[in-house]
């Protein structure tokens, strides 16, 4: 009769064979979902790697053509401007005012000269563009100034 040593050697050894069966069995080559998702995750963000590319070319190619535009519109603002000035003559206006609208040049008695002093102040008015419980409470503050 085998005794208890035996018997327990052959059962270990029983259970490692049927282990590394089960190992050998569950382990069939290919690829892993892993690695397949990983995959299609790197073309999908090199496809909008290539299309920002794209969009960054055309974008940058209008960019060069209004800069181009703008150079040569200012060209022609700057000769504009230089035809314009040739054109008026100060003598011919001042002859124009003299002869033609009757006008003279001020004598020294007509001229004053203004001069203001630091305390003068303004005040800037913002047309309307306070909104919301800011303008309402503007709105309020003006009528509590006007009945006192």
């Amino acid at each position: 009769m085998p005794d208890a040593k035996t018997t327990a050697a052959k059962e270990k050894a029983h259970r490692q064979n049927k282990v590394k069966e089960a190992l050998t069995a569950k382990t069939v080559p290919g690829i892993s979902v892993f690695a397949v998702l990983g995959a299609l995750f790197v073309s999908v963000l090199m496809v909008f790697v290539v299309l920002a590319q794209i969009n960054y070319n055309e974008t940058a190619g209008e960019t060069a053509r209004i800069s181009a535009q703008l150079s040569d519109l200012a060209d022609k603002h700057r000769v504009l401007e230089l035809t314009f000035e040739s054109v008026i003559d100060i003598k011919e206006v001042e002859r124009f005012a003299r002869d033609e609208l009757g006008m003279s040049r001020p004598d020294a008695g007509q001229v004053e000269i203004i001069s203001a002093t630091p305390r003068d102040s303004a005040i800037v008015i913002n047309n309307g563009q306070e909104r919301g419980m800011q303008g309402f409470g503007t709105f309020l503050k003006s009528l509590t100034e006007y009945f006192k």
